[in-house]
C-alpha cells in the first residue's frame, strides 16, 4: 500500500485591507432638502405678507380680444405698464434704453376719487432705484426688463372652475367689441405686487 500524497495548503493570499466606505456628514444630506423647503415656503410667505400690508393698486390692462384672456385653467394679460414703449415716455424712461437693466419701479398715482367698477391707477414716472418719500397717494410697483418688455409677476393667474365659467359667460357677452380689462392688485412698501381680482366691465372675479 503505498503512502498517500501530501496534500500542500494554499499560501495565505496577502490582499489589500479596504477601509469601511466614509459616511458622509449628515448635514450634506438635510442641508439641500432645508433649502428646498425653505424656497417653498417662502414664496408663499411673501405673497401672503404683500397681500397683508400691501396698499390696494388697480392696473390697467392692454385691450385685448376677449377670447385671448382665456388660456385653459388661467389667465394671461399683459399692462399699460409692461409696453416699454409706452414706459419711455414717462419721466425717468430713458433709462430703459440704458444696458444692462434688469429691475426698476414705476411710480403709480391713485386717481383722484374712487369709481365702481374701480379706475386704473395713473403710471407718473420710472425709476432704477427704488423710489422713498413717495406721498400718500402714490406707491411703486417693482419690475424686471426681460425681452423687449417689463414683467412684474402679474401676467398669469389661476381661476377657480366656477368663476371661470362665469367669466367665459362675461367674455361671450362683450365678444362683439375688444374689451379693456382692469386688475386689482396689492402693492407692499418695497415694490412687490400679488393679484387680487380681475374686474370685466362691473363684473369683478377674485383670484
Amino acid at each position: 500500500m503505498t503512502d498517500p500524497l501530501p496534500v500542500s495548503m494554499p499560501e495565505t493570499l496577502n490582499l489589500p485591507v479596504t477601509s469601511a466606505p466614509k459616511r458622509l456628514p449628515g448635514w450634506r444630506l438635510w442641508l439641500p432638502l432645508v433649502f428646498q423647503a425653505a424656497l417653498i415656503v417662502t414664496i408663499p410667505a411673501q405673497d401672503a405678507y404683500t397681500y397683508v400690508t400691501g396698499k390696494t393698486v388697480v392696473l390697467q390692462t392692454i385691450p385685448v380680444d376677449p377670447y385671448d384672456i382665456m388660456r385653459g385653467y388661467s389667465q394671461t394679460l399683459r399692462y399699460t405698464i409692461s409696453q416699454v414703449d409706452f414706459l419711455k415716455k414717462l419721466p425717468g424712461g430713458d433709462r430703459l434704453t440704458q444696458s444692462p437693466l434688469t429691475d426698476l419701479y414705476v411710480v403709480l398715482q391713485a386717481p383722484d376719487k374712487a369709481t365702481n367698477p374701480p379706475t386704473s391707477w395713473k403710471p407718473v414716472r420710472v425709476s432704477v432705484d427704488r423710489p422713498t418719500n413717495l406721498s400718500a397717494n402714490q406707491i411703486a410697483i417693482k419690475g424686471r426688463y426681460s425681452s423687449g418688455q417689463v414683467l412684474y409677476g402679474l401676467e398669469s393667474y389661476y381661476m377657480p372652475e366656477d368663476q371661470r365659467t362665469q367669466l367665459n359667460t362675461t367674455i361671450q357677452q362683450t365678444r362683439q367689441t375688444p374689451q379693456a380689462f382692469v386688475v386689482e392688485t396689492k402693492i407692499d412698501a418695497t415694490g412687490n405686487a400679488v393679484p387680487v381680482s380681475l374686474w370685466v366691465r362691473d363684473r369683478n372675479y377674485r383670484f
